[in-house]
């Protein structure tokens, strides 16, 4: 010991400390300058969101404002009806969750825990259609909800065909292959059927997978943009997608009052995401215990 020592001291580095490796450090180099790409474009928004107007449009650009602009997200704001569309999305996206996740809760449990005929078969199925595109159906959905249901142009053309999504029921069914079947035979044996074993042992044992399957729906709903600007025609239904389009053609030479919008309609993703991001890596990770 007290030979590595004085060896570690002839060659200049402190005792204990181990050598770093080259492939570390280009390890942390490679993540930390992707990293810092990832992050421009939402520095490069909030930056260009205090500018004023010439100096959001002077070139070579500026990477920091030379004087902050707090009026321009008052300015952004009164120029649309962003309390609408906040209104419609958030309406659209509880309603969307609460429905896929009880649709989807439902199946997945049916899949993963109870025997029936023809089981396999329906899954495989279901899958199959999750892997068509949805540029494919899109076409005959506008059809059957313009020609058959008649009721585009309202909210809950944005909700009902999305009532049930086939990757959530994936999901679900994944966690629920990873619970113990001994729960399930003492959950028998106590008389309790299907839907009480659901309901006490499942579910709470699935929170974070069920905190996952909430953060992509309603994130996906918030999102949205195709099919909300196929079926809707007027400001009263459309949602937050669609005005951030409108307002970028109204408004597409002030880049400063853009990004003023841009960065109050990403916000509410950042700040859900930075609260329950532990939930949604964990919810992935266990999804993955058992086939």
């Amino acid at each position: 010991m007290a030979s590595r020592a004085g060896a570690q001291r002839r060659l200049g580095r402190p005792a204990g400390i181990p050598r770093l490796r080259v492939r570390t450090v280009l390890k942390h180099l490679t993540l930390g300058a992707v990293a810092v790409v990832i992050a421009f474009p939402f520095y490069w928004m909030l930056t260009t969101a205090f500018k004023s107007f010439f100096e959001a449009t002077t070139f070579p650009p500026t990477l920091f404002p030379q004087e902050f602009h707090f009026e321009n997200f008052a300015t952004a704001w009164g120029d649309a009806p962003w309390v609408g569309f906040f209104r419609n999305t958030f309406i659209i996206a509880i309603a969307v969750t609460v429905g896929e996740l009880a649709t989807s809760i439902l199946a997945a449990y049916a899949f993963a825990r109870m025997n029936f005929k023809g089981k396999g078969v329906m899954f495989m199925i279901l899958l199959a259609s999750y892997m068509i595109p949805g540029e494919a159906t899109l076409i005959p959905n506008f059809v059957l909800v313009t020609k058959v249901l008649h009721i585009q142009n309202t909210l809950a053309v944005q909700i009902i065909p999305f009532l049930a999504s086939v990757f959530s029921i994936f999901l679900l069914r994944q966690h629920f292959l990873s619970i113990p079947s001994e729960l399930a035979d003492a959950a028998t044996v106590d008389g309790a059927g299907h839907l009480r074993f659901l309901r006490s042992v499942v579910l709470p044992l699935s929170v974070p997978v069920l905190v996952t399957v909430t953060l992509i729906t309603a994130l996906g709903v918030y999102d949205s943009f195709q099919w909300p600007l196929l079926v809707t025609n007027t400001d009263d239904v459309r949602p937050v997608q669609i005005g951030m389009a409108q307002f970028r053609t109204e408004f597409g030479a002030q880049y400063h009052l853009e990004m003023a919008a841009a960065t109050f309609v990403i916000a509410p993703v950042v700040v859900v995401f930075l609260f329950l991001q532990r939930y949604l890596i964990q919810g992935v990770a266990r999804t993955g215990i058992r086939g």
